[in-house]
């Protein structure tokens, strides 16, 4: 259970441009996830949290790119809706999620249900408790649910995928890369992506603040107006691949975790996915130090390159 800091609440105001005619669906399929209640006017709340901050950050900067514009901000209510009603809106609605997915891991089961719907319940289950702000009802009985029926199923082995040697990058040597204090998955992941296959001597300097202009010498990653960030729909992690010309299917596969745990669209549901959002948090929640949580990290990135390039031999 997330307990909000300062203002209890933050408001993400969109403008949406007239064209493209599905902005607003691509709005929608990004704030649902984010469990975002929609308000009158188009406005849209969350209880005010660091991650949910950076979430509607995020989002906002997908609706600028899209032609149109967003405000962030953090509210206290006065009138016409209370803190009480609020908080009953997210937990009404966890609750009810909770049991639809108790219900559908009961009929798999009683349906000879298949892995891949273990799986699906399993990443809806964690979606829900991620979006679980206020202590909903039913998340024990949604997971021993889902429990029960991953229980009664046989793991089927896969089938082998094509593999691919890394394509060599475009050289850098020595570069600081600057990005944001507070490293979480993306700029962790793309920390270890820099130096193990772009820049092996590179240096990583942590600032404050979203704006910063760099000195000579240094690229800015998975912060505002950086050399290399989130473009459109895609994580700073995809951005690295793309511009350096990666193409190891072992680096795709990771960029697709890092791509579902970062923007929380629930795009790829690899099955590795929730494992490595548990760690990744666990080491946040352990190591205050960006440079400490950037080395860890990268042992947890390696870890993962060696599995998935073991797939894709």
């Amino acid at each position: 259970m997330v307990k909000p800091v300062s203002s209890p609440w933050l408001l993400f105001l969109p403008q949406l441009p007239a064209k493209p005619d599905y902005a607003r669906v691509k709005l929608w399929r990004r704030l649902q996830p984010l469990g975002a209640e929609a308000l009158r006017g188009g406005v849209y709340v969350l209880p005010n949290t660091v991650e949910a901050r950076e979430d509607l950050e995020w989002v906002g900067k997908e609706v600028e790119a899209d032609g149109g514009s967003a405000i962030v901000c953090e509210s206290t209510f006065a009138h016409g809706v209370s803190d009480v009603e609020l908080e009953e809106r997210f937990r009404q609605r966890t609750t009810d999620a909770y049991r639809q997915i108790a219900a559908h891991s009961h009929a798999a089961l009683g349906d000879a249900g298949t892995a891949a719907a273990a799986r699906r319940l399993r990443r809806q289950l964690a979606s829900e408790q991620r979006r679980d702000h206020f202590g909903a009802e039913g998340r024990e009985p949604a997971e021993r649910a889902v429990s029960q029926l991953e229980a009664s199923l046989t793991r089927d082995p896969g089938e082998a995928r094509e593999s691919a040697a890394p394509t060599a990058a475009r050289h850098l040597k020595g570069a600081t890369w600057v990005t944001r204090a507070g490293v979480f998955v993306d700029r962790i992941a793309s920390a270890w992506l820099i130096r193990r296959f772009i820049d092996q001597k590179a240096r990583f300097k942590f600032v404050t603040g979203t704006r910063y202009v760099p000195k000579a010498n240094e690229l800015r990653f998975d912060m505002f107006q950086g050399e290399y960030t989130h473009r459109g729909d895609r994580c700073t992690f995809e951005v690295l691949l793309q511009e350096f010309r990666l193409t190891s299917p072992a680096l795709a596969a990771i960029g697709e975790v890092v791509h579902d745990i970062d923007l929380k669209d629930e795009r790829y549901l690899r099955p590795e996915t929730d494992g490595i959002a548990l760690v990744l948090r666990g080491l946040v929640l352990a190591e205050s130090d960006d440079a400490k949580r950037f080395k860890a990290g990268a042992q947890i990135f390696e870890s993962l390159f060696a599995q998935s390039s073991s797939v894709h031999a």
